[in-house]
């Protein structure tokens, strides 16, 4: 709790400040809503938001998934070959130029305007940062650990079981919380290309309509699902590698 005060009490004040402007002002909610009428808006809609929340969470829930068992392949397999490395590293690079906002009707059109494009979005999304970082982290492993797993006659499998994979953990699940931050983004630039559920398109629907203050509780929703994301992964680097927050503390 010491740590989420400063935290928390900065957010109080911002949120005190933007009422009082807003009230002051006397800004009409269709431009500007006080953080009063957004939660009016989420109490007042909230059989409509729950519907749409859960629609988004199940995207999100499986892109993510799918972007960590593709990055982490990828990354395997390029930490294996310095000639794939070579090759694959720039593209994946320039592969992050292409706007995700373009890219969301070229997957609906590919895919259809189901379920899947609106998961592929999630993944291009989130992919990167994760597949970065394992590379990064694969790549940093100790050399005289390796030489001494060979000097034990253990086979290359051995070796990244043991060795590089437990040392790569640390920076992959770095990339993996920056990537649960990214995720909420992608299912609402999926869900804006031919959607007919989820909150991306509830927003777009509230737009149409200057139902501005359900846009910002949509918005302050998709912030609850990143938080949430990125709590989840925070618990599972800690079961996962408990020895590294001891080692990073000491």
């Amino acid at each position: 709790m010491s740590r989420l005060a400063p935290p928390l009490a900065l957010l109080a004040a911002a949120v005190g400040v933007w009422e009082a402007v807003v009230r002051v002002a006397d800004v009409p909610d269709y431009v500007f809503p006080a953080p009063s009428a957004v939660v009016a808006a989420v109490v007042e809609r909230a059989g409509m938001l729950g519907d749409a929340t859960l629609v988004t969470v199940r995207e999100i829930a499986l892109g993510y998934l799918l972007a960590v068992a593709v990055a982490l392949a990828l990354a395997v397999v390029v930490h294996a070959s310095a000639v794939l490395r070579r090759t694959l590293m720039p593209i994946l690079v320039l592969s992050q130029t292409v706007p995700t906002v373009l890219l969301a009707p070229i997957l609906a059109i590919l895919l259809g305007f189901g379920t899947a494009p609106k998961l592929v979005v999630v993944a291009v999304v989130c992919f990167f940062p994760i597949v970065v970082n394992a590379v990064d982290g694969l790549r940093a492993t100790d050399a005289e650990l390796v030489q001494t797993m060979r000097t034990l006659h253990a086979d290359r499998w051995a070796i990244f079981r043991r060795v590089e994979l437990p040392g790569a953990l640390p920076l992959v699940f770095s990339g993996a919380r920056v990537a649960a931050t990214y995720a909420a983004v992608g299912a609402v630039f999926g869900e804006w290309t031919g959607s007919s559920a989820g909150l991306g398109f509830v927003m777009l629907q509230s737009q149409a309509s200057l139902e501005t203050p359900t846009i910002f509780a949509c918005v302050l929703i998709l912030a609850a699902l990143a938080l949430a994301l990125y709590g989840l992964v925070l618990a599972a680097e800690r079961v996962a590698i408990p020895w590294y927050r001891e080692v990073s503390h000491a």
